[in-house]
């Protein structure tokens, strides 16, 4: 399982290449520390030399991905012996050298040359203002006396800004620090000073606000040395205190006298070591003494990444391929630039696109929706789907018959016949188509009038069906681009217009045709329509309404003897189809008492509404002249009461109206959707190749429509780029060739 690392090791190269694009979690180990914790001493202790910058403030401003290789098991691409004509600087060695990914294929033997090209490196991108910046530094070191390991060195958690520090300096670190240890390969490394109250580190809040149970993160307690006497952290390494999945490990550090003495990390080490081999407390007991030292540091570390490596790499492969499909479908996509470089593959690019555009449209709109666009919502609102399904919506030509059946058809299903028309309004149309005298039976004009006055009322629905029609074939016109057109900006404009040109023209008719529907219908009220109901069922219809009526009014009677009048209520709720014909029409007042021309006169002119005579009588005697009313300007029917014989007009009129209406709305409901698709849909998908292809394939225009977008040559490269690392990646992961033999 040693040979696990490096194949991480050379991944993070590979994926380092690649920038933070891929976003693959690789298994690491992250460590993270309040500002002077003692992190860049662990990790010095842990590779043995001094190689890392120091100073006060923030001295780590940029990750460091420190690979850690040991040579006495080196992976077969490194040398273990330099050539004899390599150069050792004073205070390098030949077995250990440190190499820089920015710096490839340079090997350093001083580390003080290692440490001054992370601080130059640190400040080629952050400048000199102690800020920080998520871009890392790749670091390998190679030596037989480190285990391998991966770490990642974070800048240290400060609270306040010093100097030209940003004013959010605390807000940049924490996030930086979230984004890598939020990776759930990631081991957590958290380093607190044992000096300080365990409770307050700022290393175990930020892993507790991603590992809450403690499973991956590893505590590390510095300075030991320097608590105060009589106290121990004993109860810390037994995990305790704050417990952890991996629990603790006690270091101790080169102090700040060590270092400005100059005593080397191995001197620090045996110090380290006699430390705790000597100390009254951690020597006593082996247990603890286990957790102590950077030497169980390291070791543990190397364990537990590479079990965790081994669990990792399985999924770690499978996503690699996933990710080298969908860079080589973008590829695909991208296509050549050899493509446009030549006149006839120019002329086969462009009909390509062409014939490739109009299919999918034709496919879209006869419901042979591609993989891609059927399930292209499913990535954003899958997890908020029942069942796992992905979210389901209506696409193509199943978005217009949505608007045929169920916008369409139901808004119109919903139009009465008589909306927007009173009983005020027919009985007034009746009295005015009556003229001079009154009609011996229903006046037929009045039935055409307010047929024509209802039916033009179905117009205007079927020209918005039309519109939303029209709308639908642009979305779908949207949907039916290939992806290859992306990368020419001036042809996918072109042929937008073109397909807009096209439906524009053809939606012009289509309108017409809709309207003409409804004039075809005012041309010719047919009354001989099989399905009409006619006068003389009307009629039928009536009398038998009125006929019920008496026969319930005798029945009621019956049941209450001799005890008074029919009460209204009992009469006006008994009919066939639950509404009697007067009841409809406002409660008239239709007594025999009010029928006739005299009392019309005479009457008592009732509710206002009956203009009586004006009498002169004489001093002594009966009077001698009768005046009439004077006629006011203008007249109302509903200034007089209803009589029968109006009431029985307007329900023959509305039970004829109500028939002939529904007969035409039967008809216009189906009509129209077919209209639509003979003028608008079927005209547009038959004809749009064609039209694409008079319009734009011309020899003159091929150079210009074929111009490729200014980024497309560098999207094509990073994807050409992408691809070759991918498969190197791949290529590695695959040196592991069965995962269950490392258990």
């Amino acid at each position: 399982m040693e040979h696990l690392i490096p194949v991480v090791s050379k991944l993070q190269d590979v994926l380092g290449a690649l920038g933070q694009t891929t976003h693959l979690d690789l298994p690491q180990i992250v460590v993270v520390g309040g500002q002077s914790s003692g992190k860049s001493s662990v990790l010095e202790n842990i590779v043995g030399r001094s190689f890392l910058p120091r100073g006060t403030g923030i001295v780590t401003r940029r990750p460091l991905v420190l690979q850690l290789f040991n040579t006495r098991q080196a992976p077969a691409d490194v040398d273990e012996i330099p050539n004899k004509n390599r150069i050792i600087p004073p205070g390098g060695s030949a077995e250990e050298w440190g190499e820089f990914l920015h710096l490839p294929g340079k090997r350093m033997y001083d580390f003080a040359d290692i440490r001054r090209e992370i601080a130059d490196e640190t400040n080629r991108i952050t400048g000199n203002n102690k800020g920080v910046d998520s871009t890392p530094i790749n670091l390998k070191i190679f030596s037989p006396r480190v285990v391998s390991l991966t770490l990642v060195d974070l800048p240290g958690i400060a609270k306040v800004p010093v100097g030209d520090q940003p004013e959010d300096i605390e807000r940049q670190i924490n996030s930086m620090c979230m984004s890598f240890i939020s990776n759930p390969n990631a081991i957590i490394l958290a380093v607190t000073s044992a000096n300080t109250d365990l409770a307050n580190s700022d290393a175990l809040k930020l892993a507790q606000a991603v590992d809450p149970e403690g499973l991956r993160t590893i505590g590390v307690l510095t300075k030991v040395d320097l608590m105060d006497e009589g106290t121990d952290c004993t109860e810390i390494l037994l995990n305790q205190v704050i417990p952890l999945r991996r629990g603790y490990i006690a270091v101790v550090n080169r102090g700040q006298k060590d270092v400005v003495s100059d005593v080397s990390i191995r001197d620090g080490l045996k110090k380290e070591e006699n430390f705790f081999r000597k100390h009254p407390i951690y020597s006593r007991d082996r247990s603890i003494l286990s957790k102590c030292g950077t030497g169980r540091l390291s070791k543990n570390l190397n364990s537990i990444l590479m079990h965790h490596i081994r669990d990792c790499l399985p999924d770690l492969k499978t996503r690699i391929a996933h990710m080298m499909a969908d860079v080589q479908k973008e590829l695909d996509t991208l296509g050549t630039a050899a493509e446009s470089s030549n006149k006839t593959s120019r002329g086969g690019t462009l009909l390509s696109l062409l014939s490739k555009f109009a299919t999918n449209f034709t496919k879209i709109l006869d419901g042979h929706v591609g993989e891609d666009l059927d399930t292209r919502e499913r990535a954003i609102n899958g997890s908020k789907s029942s069942g796992g399904r992905g979210c389901v919506e209506l696409l193509g030509g199943a978005r217009i018959s949505y608007i045929f059946t169920s916008v369409f058809a139901t808004s119109l299903n919903s139009v009465g016949a008589f909306d927007g028309l009173t009983d005020e309004e027919i009985r007034t149309i009746i009295a005015n188509a009556n003229g001079t005298r009154p009609a011996l039976f229903v006046p037929e004009i009045s039935f055409d009038i307010i047929v024509r006055r209802q039916l033009t009322r179905l117009e205007q629905p079927g020209v918005e069906c039309v519109d939303l029609v029209y709308e639908e074939l642009q979305r779908i016109a949207g949907q039916a681009e290939p992806s290859e057109l992306t990368r020419f900006p001036i042809l996918r404009d072109r042929m937008v217009e073109v397909v807009s040109s096209l439906l524009r023209r053809c939606v012009t008719p289509t309108q017409m045709m809709v309207t003409n529907l409804v004039k075809i219908e005012l041309a010719y009220i047919n009354t001989s329509h099989p399905d009409f109901i006619g006068g003389s069922k009307a009629v039928a219809r009536l009398m038998d309404k009125t006929d019920s009526k008496e026969n319930e009014r005798k029945r009621v009677t019956n049941g209450r003897g001799s005890a008074g009048p029919l009460s209204p209520s009992g009469a006006n709720n008994v009919n066939a189809d639950g509404d009697e014909f007067k009841d409809a029409l406002g409660s008239p007042s239709a007594e025999k008492d009010h029928s006739g021309l005299m009392n019309f006169i005479f009457g008592s002119g009732e509710n206002g509404a009956k203009p009586g005579p004006v009498v002169e009588e004489a001093e002594d005697g009966p009077p001698v002249i009768v005046h009439l009313p004077q006629m006011p300007v203008t007249m109302k029917q509903t200034d007089f009461p209803i009589t029968d014989r109006e009431a029985v007009e307007m329900a023959v009129i509305k039970s004829l109206v109500d028939s002939y209406f529904g007969i035409v709305r039967k008809n216009f409901i189906d009509m129209v959707p077919k209209t639509i698709m003979y003028f608008l849909v079927n005209h547009v998908r038959d004809s749009l190749q064609n039209e694409l292809v008079a319009e734009l394939y011309r020899e003159g225009e091929m150079g210009q429509l074929l111009q490729e977008a200014d980024d497309i040559a560098s999207r094509r490269q990073t994807c050409v780029e992408m691809k070759e690392l991918l498969g190197k990646a791949l290529e590695i992961v695959n040196e592991v060739r069965d995962f269950s033999t490392y258990k």
